[in-house]
């Protein structure tokens, strides 16, 4: 699930902001962004973020700004690094007109690193800025994830309407494969009784082989399991693709034995739906 927080907290007179990002992924991977004196921080982070997300790519950016952070200069050594360049120009018959860009090069190069405070002293500031910032990405993703329910559970209406087609065709396929054996017996010249054994035994054969009161039931009892998943409080990613699976051999084992169009149209949009649930539900934790 995607997710956005943003908090900011004071330290003395630098202001620490800092953001959690998190975008769609399966497993749990976890970057982050943190000045090197306070790199030790990161374990503390990173325990905070996985109580609360277990699934996506989940970035935290921790930025320093502030009256002691603005950028300063080590002129001396800019100075110096100009009369080089210079002299260098100069010893080759070059005239040297350094652009705004050379001379931002230079200038920027020759920055003198921030003093931080103590990671001690700092590490409050930085837990408090995180905390504030779970919340606000937590709230985001709970907002997502409120959408995605909605999504999920009016597909799994579809899901019920279509195999509803299918449980209402199911007793009429033998029927049809009834009609269909004796037209093709009476084309074929042949005049066989209707109590003949053999076309009893072929049409029993066929209702065996068609039966689908089976995958039925599996499927709107895989189907409840998958609803009340959703609307349950815990975490729900693994379990949900394993009954998701389950939904889709059903599915498979229908369109393989029903010997009818109407059947076969009908698993086709089982198979489609299945499908955008599938693509949904990666998204979720």
């Amino acid at each position: 699930m995607t997710g956005y927080g943003r908090a900011t907290a004071a330290l003395g007179s630098l202001t620490l902001t800092l953001q959690v990002t998190s975008v769609n992924r399966k497993t749990l991977d976890l970057t982050t962004k943190i000045p090197e004196a306070w790199d030790a921080v990161e374990t503390s982070v990173l325990e905070a973020v996985r109580k609360a997300a277990s699934r996506g790519k989940v970035h935290v950016s921790l930025e320093v700004s502030g009256a002691s952070s603005e950028v300063q200069w080590d002129e001396a050594a800019a100075n110096a690094a100009l009369d080089r360049l210079s002299a260098w120009a100069l010893a080759r018959g070059l005239e040297f007109r350094p652009t705004p860009e050379v001379l931002w090069s230079v200038v920027n190069a020759q920055r003198k690193s921030v003093e931080l405070p103590d990671l001690e002293q700092a590490q409050p500031a930085i837990l408090g800025a995180l905390e504030g910032a779970l919340g606000a990405f937590s709230t985001m993703r709970d907002r997502e994830g409120a959408a995605l329910l909605a999504d999920l559970l009016g597909r799994l209406q579809s899901l019920r309407a279509h195999m509803e087609v299918v449980a209402l065709r199911a007793p009429q396929v033998v029927a049809a494969f009834r009609e269909q054996l004796l037209q093709r017996l009476r084309q074929a010249g042949l005049e066989i009784d209707l109590d003949d054994e053999r076309v009893l035994k072929e049409i029993a054969l066929f209702a065996d082989r068609c039966d689908l009161s089976e995958e039925i039931t599996r499927f709107r009892s895989h189907l409840e399991q998958f609803e009340a998943l959703l609307r349950s409080s815990g975490e729900m990613g693994r379990k949900a693709e394993f009954i998701l699976q389950e939904l889709g051999r059903e599915v498979h084992t229908i369109g393989s034995k029903a010997n009818d169009l109407t059947i076969s149209r009908a698993v086709i949009e089982l198979k489609n739906e299945l499908e955008k649930i599938r693509e949904q539900v990666a998204n979720v934790e």
